[in-house]
């Protein structure tokens, strides 16, 4: 095992030059340290389970401490994860797979994507400006083209979520990229989250009230009052069930919000005000100005689509969006698409760019991993290759967020999605 920062830093990016996209000075992975799990004993296989060895040049748990074995190995009982650690023999069972030059990590996790359906449809229901009662989850079309090709870059996780032309556009769904499956086949959670959009779209076509910032204000003040009486009387009402599992924090929310206005306004409504399990999404154009207010509300920031903020310099200055709210201590940044704003399969290019723009290129690699799992509530599960977690990763025949790697093999839930050889070159 060696250490995350010794790694080699390497990244070509076409029109912008060459940047280092992998291994940062961020880890803190030490020298020859191995986990418990990694020293354990491996069972065979029992007849008639499925169990895969990986074997690669390189694996990235992105796990706490940070581990990276190189070489390493990855084993997949069923649908879980068994070991993860030094190469070692392969117990009775196991197909093995070797990449000789190959890098393994955890897939992706993207928590602001709209390719449920195949594209933006069924994804806005503009009749009400705040509707706790609309549910993104029966626009899902499992395996659809989109989703096809995120998986093919190593995206195994979506938060489907209704779109941003009203100020509460309903809830989402958290579902996985499987290649061939059916809604019960891929669906992690129903609904996933809420959706809200804090300022901008709603403004366009939301009514009279929603087309200021203050009125769209009172509407969803208005709004989560009437749930929050409703959880405090134990009354049942089917058009604010679902908004009162976000009170409850059963379910976390996604906000849509971008300039140096609207985005401390939604950590100030929906972690000051309300004791929500919120993330802030976009925090483009200049809202990176305001970060130390929201990294004091302690809300995790979703950073993109856009990764660079050049419209609010005055210098002609770029201004890398994601390292800027590292600088200000942002815990558990994450990046997104908007997809298909930025194609679902150019999500490590979010973290690749953002790198490019001045954040720690191993941080990145973690915003697209751990972090999102994390603050969505899933991080028992996805994001880290860690025995007992779920069997999502992803195996490169370069660094991570090398856009010139391309991606091998896609495994989740144990299963192979996609294999490069096998189904030939999606994206």
């Amino acid at each position: 095992m060696v250490s995350a920062r010794a790694l080699p830093l390497l990244f070509a990016a076409g029109l912008l030059g060459c940047l280092t996209a992998c291994a940062g000075s961020g880890a803190r992975g030490a020298g020859t340290r191995h986990s418990s799990d990694a020293l354990g004993k491996i069972e065979a296989l029992a007849p008639g389970e499925q169990g895969f060895a990986v074997l690669a040049a390189k694996v990235f748990a992105l796990d706490d401490a940070d581990h990276v074995y190189a070489p390493g190995m990855v084993l997949v009982r069923g649908s879980k994860i068994a070991y993860v650690g030094p190469q070692r023999d392969v117990p009775a069972g196991y197909v093995k797979r070797e990449y000789k030059d190959g890098v393994v990590c955890p897939g992706m996790v993207d928590l602001h994507s709209h390719v449920q359906s195949g594209g933006f449809g069924d994804v806005n229901d503009m009749v009400m400006p705040v509707n706790p009662e609309f549910r993104a989850s029966s626009a899902l079309r499992p395996s659809n083209e989109a989703i096809k090709r995120a998986c093919a870059s190593g995206v195994t996780t979506l938060y489907g979520i209704p779109g941003s032309g009203t100020s509460m556009g309903g809830f989402g769904v958290v579902y996985k990229t499987k290649t061939h499956a059916r809604f019960e086949d891929c669906v992690i959670r129903n609904p996933g989250g809420m959706k809200i959009a804090q300022a901008y779209n709603p403004e366009r076509r939301a009514g009279d009230l929603g087309a200021t910032r203050a009125g769209l204000a009172w509407m969803l003040e208005d709004i989560n009052h009437k749930a929050i009486g409703s959880m405090r009387a134990g009354d049942h009402n089917p058009a604010l069930a679902n908004l009162v599992l976000v009170h409850e924090k059963k379910i976390p929310v996604l906000i849509h919000a971008a300039g140096s206005d609207s985005f401390p306004a939604a950590a100030r409504m929906w972690r000051g005000e309300f004791d929500t399990n919120a993330v802030l999404s976009h925090g483009c154009f200049d809202a990176h100005l305001t970060a130390p207010y929201e990294v004091g509300k302690s809300a995790p920031i979703n950073a993109g689509p856009r990764v660079i903020d050049y419209a609010s310099t005055r210098d002609g200055a770029l201004t890398g969006i994601a390292a800027a709210y590292a600088k200000a201590g942002a815990k558990n940044l994450s990046l997104n698409t908007d997809s298909p704003v930025v194609p679902e399969e150019e999500l490590f290019l979010q973290g690749s760019m953002s790198a490019k723009y001045g954040a720690d290129s191993y941080l990145m690699l973690r915003a697209l991993t751990i972090h999102p799992a994390k603050v969505f509530g899933l991080g028992q599960r996805l994001g880290s290759l860690e025995p007992g977690k779920d069997a999502d990763l992803v195996v490169r025949n370069g660094e991570p967020l090398d856009p010139r790697a391309r991606v091998e093999t896609v495994l989740i839930d144990g299963n192979i999605e996609y294999d490069l050889q096998r189904d030939g070159q999606w994206f």
